[in-house]
């Protein structure tokens, strides 16, 4: 009875102390969603008052703006701006969680200098995405660094394949660190008599990552990739600065909502917002059902499957089936 007085004292506490922080999120993050639900369903028309002058007024149009962001030529465009989304969700995330890997796993190693390592590998993700942007741009400049490299006169900058890559190329060497910074965390806090155990069963270094290491540091990767998931489906200033606007071959969701917004089409610009935001939420819950992202740390390592999980660790590590 004590204990469980005890775990309401303290649930009620947590309350307590969450209360503050949840109201600021609801003022921070419900307002301005509720706001674009509401702006979406108006459409700004222009009129004339009593004397004649033009002005702005709002109109009902229920779901009229989001009809037509899915029909007519506006339609072509907003699915080619969704694919260029998803297409750079997904190449940039694999190539990044790939990239990343790999260097948590060197920097994870014992030689000289690994502090400056780890340091001058993070510069590139705390450069401002803006920043980042102008520097690739002056790269891919049609007589840059990278012509130069390359030998070839390849123009960056038009619409195209060439585009993508280049944004693709920039995204992946800022934010690859970022990955690497958080499964390198995970690494850490794996045991060194875990890998003693399995070398001293014969499993060779591959089984060890595959088998041991990959398993142990899945929570934080999972979070890694979902935080990137994240933040490309939103990307709007990278591909807007390096390749610029009206490009359709780089043009996202992001890029089309701010269009919208600065031709003062606000009700399609919100339209253009919320579908974006039902895009993120359905991407972000399938992520975490599918494949238990444990982005809230609910400490399921104490769990008796999660135990079994890591007393079968030495049998796996053997080849043999826990």
């Amino acid at each position: 009875m004590t204990k469980s007085k005890d775990t309401r004292k303290q649930g009620s506490l947590a309350a307590k102390l969450l209360t503050p922080t949840m109201g600021v999120l609801l003022l921070v993050i419900g307002y301005p969603i509720l706001a674009a639900i509401y702006q979406s369903l108006y459409s700004q028309n222009q009129g004339t008052d009593a004397d004649g002058f033009v002005v702005q007024g709002d109109q009902f149009v229920g779901l009229g703006n989001y009809a037509a962001i899915f029909s007519g030529d506006t339609g072509v465009r907003f699915w080619n701006a969704f694919y260029n989304t998803t297409f750079f969700t997904v190449i940039c995330v694999v190539i990044e969680v790939i990239l990343g890997v790999a260097m948590a796993l060197i920097m994870n190693k014992a030689f000289k200098g690994k502090g400056l390592i780890r340091a001058s590998i993070l510069v590139p993700w705390a450069i401002p995405t803006v920043v980042s942007a102008l520097l690739w741009r002056w790269i891919f400049d049609s007589n840059g660094i990278a012509n130069k490299l390359l030998g070839q006169q390849i123009l960056w900058a038009t619409d195209g394949f060439q585009a993508k890559a280049a944004v693709i190329i920039a995204d992946t060497w800022k934010t690859a660190p970022f990955i690497a910074l958080l499964v390198l965390a995970g690494l850490q806090v794996i045991p060194a008599e875990v890998y003693e155990a399995a070398k001293i069963d014969g499993a060779n270094a591959w089984r060890q990552f595959w088998s041991m290491t990959l398993p142990l540091v899945k929570p934080a990767l999972l979070v890694a990739v979902l935080f990137r998931l994240l933040d490309n489906l939103r990307m709007f200033d990278l591909p807007y600065v390096l390749i610029g606007p009206q490009k359709p071959s780089v043009e996202t969701i992001s890029i089309l909502a701010f269009l919208e917004n600065t031709n003062s089409r606000y009700g399609p610009a919100a339209a253009y917002a919320v579908v974006l935001f039902l895009y993120v939420v359905l991407v972000s819950y399938a992520f975490v059902k599918l494949l238990g992202a444990d982005v809230i740390g609910d400490n399921r390592a104490k769990t008796p499957k999660a135990a079994g999980r890591r007393r079968g660790l030495r049998t796996v590590a053997k080849g043999d089936t826990p």
